[in-house]
């Protein structure tokens, strides 16, 4: 099995006829309308959502910069230390089940895989690397596939991030975007024409999804915190378009009535005020104030946007999960997989069961049910 992200691509875009070998994908397999995030919809937390089948709440990978306080230590997708230290990660990935079942994985560059997660790490895997090309990623799958049967892994990933970045920058309605779009899809073709050369691709079950969608932004739509509370007091650890706050104790009620109903366009919870539908709030990592900017506008302060305005501009995602433009894609072909076939969208958490089906390997706990996926797999 192939497990491919295309991060921050959006559920709509292989509608903009630039996406032939998806379209070739999607046609003798299954493509969902859209594959919906989990809260945050941000990347670090939905990859391993995808391969855990927990959500965030559960798995422990609540944002992409976060604060545990029993480590009292801060998470950052860029520290590179905290992404390969393994008391962050919960759950057992899909990978990891593989490797104690005496089967051989590589998973490239997926969020979770550079650390040893219940004592076990992937056979093959690298530290991330963004100067990777598309052409390099695939030959380093397809070279693992040239090894004795024996010796191949059973799961690998690629992770392809040119639409995240172009979706920030441009926007998802932008001709940069199309570029993007058509980039990533010539590297699945890259992928699905090597597997056909090995003889490999009608037995290797490939699955594409993308991580959550992408939302137009604008500095015309932007709420500036710092108008209401003191930055050093509210002492924020993430902050768009999830906003966490980590005031101390005496200070926690006045930075939440001064942000609370403080812009229509953001909202501010305790945590234990957090909506239940976002299935997010137990953790101990979850802030005890999370502000929520709604979709399309930016969380910032005046001298971070008067250096850089333009990053208001663009694109963002995190926003609330029911909308959308949050939602991502789902794409899947090979021998576990119904032919040319059409399903509604679902929750991210539902892949992993999928995976784990088509692998035949038994599922661990978490939110996923294969019975919320009907007429996906062939069995």
């Amino acid at each position: 099995m192939i497990l491919v992200s295309l991060d921050g691509f959006r559920w709509d875009y292989p509608d903009r006829d630039v996406t032939p070998n998806l379209d070739e994908l999607a046609g003798r397999g299954v493509r969902a309308e859209g594959l919906i995030p989990s809260f945050p919809t941000k990347t670090f937390p939905n990859h391993y959502t995808v391969v855990t089948g927990l959500v965030p709440d559960r798995h422990g990978i609540v944002a992409n910069t976060m604060y545990d306080p029993v480590f009292d230590a801060r998470f950052s997708l860029s520290d590179r230390d905290e992404v390969q230290d393994g008391r962050w990660w919960e759950g057992e990935p899909v990978w990891v089940t593989a490797e104690r079942h005496g089967h051989t994985t590589a998973p490239l560059f997926w969020p979770g895989s550079e650390a040893e997660i219940a004592g076990i790490r992937p056979t093959h895997w690298l530290p991330y690397d963004g100067r990777m090309s598309h052409v390099a990623r695939v030959q380093w799958v397809l070279d693992l596939l040239d090894l004795p049967e024996a010796d191949r892994p059973v799961f690998c990933t690629l992770y392809f991030a040119e639409t995240d970045d172009v979706g920030h920058t441009a926007g998802p309605v932008s001709d940069e975007i199309l570029t993007a779009i058509a980039s990533v899809d010539d590297a699945v073709g890259l992928l699905i024409a090597g597997l056909e050369t090995r003889d490999l691709l009608e037995r290797t079950n490939v699955v594409v999804v993308s991580d959550h969608g992408m939302i137009p932004t604008s500095r015309k739509r932007v709420v500036f915190v710092d108008d209401y509370v003191d930055l050093a007091v509210a002492n924020p650890v993430d902050w768009n378009p999830v906003l966490a706050l980590w005031p101390a104790e005496e200070y926690m009620e006045d930075v939440y009535e001064a942000l609370h109903d403080a812009h229509p366009q953001l909202a501010i919870y305790r945590r234990d005020e957090i909506p239940d539908r976002l299935e997010y709030g137990s953790h101990r990592r979850t802030p005890p104030i999370l502000g929520l900017a709604a979709p399309g506008w930016t969380i910032t302060n005046h001298p971070y946007f008067d250096e850089r305005p333009d990053r208001a501009d663009g694109g963002n995602h995190g926003f609330d999960n029911a909308a959308k433009g949050m939602q991502g894609l789902f794409v899947a072909a090979g021998p576990a997989f119904r032919n040319g076939v059409r399903v509604p969208a679902f929750s991210n958490t539902h892949v992993y069961v999928l995976l784990m089906a088509a692998l035949g390997l038994p599922a661990a706990p978490g939110t996923g049910d294969l019975a919320e996926v009907p007429g996906i797999l062939v069995r």
